[in-house]
């Protein structure tokens, strides 16, 4: 797809580490925010109609700080052409579902103005072991055939499995993630928690691991982080936090917190934890939720609980995208996440419809970063 004389190629014999490229943290300039559009009538309900509705209004909401294109399966190209305005681009381009942050992949750039990617192994989150579909070969040949796309040399993980969704980085060499989803038998389990370690060093030039336990999504990405923590600068994280004993993520959100507010980042700095709120009520899947049940997909039935997170934000130059569930609570996850970021828009979107699937507005999309000039 690419049309230069000579193609990128996978870069093989060195890491990102090695050759001066670094994953910058999602609150530096971001050149563009990529996603790709939903049409699975076995994850999506009414195949896939209000989904769409959903990722078409965080789409608009992401453009107006800075580009965004959609990546989006040949046979509703059309479709998906009509449902958004011209100056948001769409790219015909396979894949299995539409989890931008997983099968997007992870930018890289060095201090030389260059850009590169990381292009994890995807297994759809655990695999033959208990991964949520099947097949999952779109999805993981999509991070090459964008790279192709954009021209740009990628390095390849045969062996390692990844999605962009299991870590945050701080851009000064810390990472955090959960021992929830790393150590997942469905992930890579012929390494163990150094040996993985050591990968995402590698991998995403960072320096020290931080890793939380639990996850609030066993289920379904068996505990990314990006459902429960992220930084939001250098030495400062949110963190998901509820002293409601009856929630379902009570546990996971008062051990996490306890265990940042101990920790300190690469550069020695104790972190600085901000709490935001959980939803007051559980969002659970709605009566008759009318998806199509097959054995290539996860079941989803009435009652089952939602990974509804507000911690799932985007952090997009000025802006902060952060997913509103129809909840009294969403007013101050809002003004909980402004004290936090004073300087920037919080623009809430609707996005029970996208929590139904399985997860929300950080989880479909992904950041490519400005190079540095």
């Amino acid at each position: 797809m690419s049309s230069l004389a000579n193609p990128p190629i996978t870069i093989t014999g060195s890491t990102p580490r090695e050759d001066g490229f670094y994953m910058p943290a999602e609150f530096e300039p971001i050149q563009k925010v990529w996603m790709v559009w939903p049409y699975r009538a076995d994850n999506w309900r009414q195949e896939a109609t209000p989904a769409k509705k959903a990722y078409a209004d965080v789409a608009l909401a992401i453009k107006g700080f800075c580009d965004v294109s959609v990546l989006v399966n040949p046979a509703d190209y059309q479709s998906c052409r009509d449902s958004l305005p011209n100056n948001i681009d769409v790219i015909s381009m396979p894949s299995n579902d539409a989890w931008a942050r997983d099968i997007v992949p992870t930018f890289l750039i060095n201090d030389k103005g260059e850009l590169r990617a990381c292009d994890w192994t995807f297994n759809a989150w655990g695999g033959a072991y208990d991964g949520l579909y099947s097949p999952w070969d779109d999805d993981d040949k999509l991070a090459a055939r964008l790279c192709d796309y954009l021209g740009i040399r990628r390095y390849r993980t045969d062996g390692f499995v990844m999605e962009g969704g299991a870590f945050h980085v701080d851009g000064e060499g810390s990472l955090l993630t959960t021992r929830m989803c790393l150590l997942s038998p469905g992930r890579n389990p012929h390494l163990n928690e150094q040996q993985i370690e050591d990968k995402l060093k590698a991998y995403l030039n960072v320096q020290k691991v931080l890793w939380i336990d639990e996850g609030i999504d066993p289920d379904e990405t068996t505990g990314h982080i990006d459902d429960i923590a992220c930084f939001a600068r250098p030495g400062e994280v949110v963190c998901l936090f509820t002293d409601d004993p009856s929630h379902p993520f009570y546990d996971a959100t008062q051990k996490t917190y306890q265990q940042l507010s101990n920790m300190t980042d690469a550069k020695g700095r104790r972190l600085k934890v901000h709490k935001l709120c959980c939803t007051k009520d559980p969002v659970t899947l709605p009566e008759n939720y009318d998806v199509e049940q097959s054995d290539d997909a996860k079941p989803r039935r009435t009652g089952d609980i939602c990974i509804a997170s507000y911690a799932n934000f985007l952090i997009c130059n000025d802006a902060i995208i952060v997913p509103q569930y129809d909840d009294i609570n969403d007013s101050l996850a809002i003004a909980q996440l402004e004290k936090v970021f004073p300087r920037h828009h919080v623009m809430g979107v609707r996005t029970k419809e996208i929590v139904f699937g399985g997860g929300n507005i950080h989880c479909i999309t992904q950041q490519q970063p400005a190079v540095k000039r």
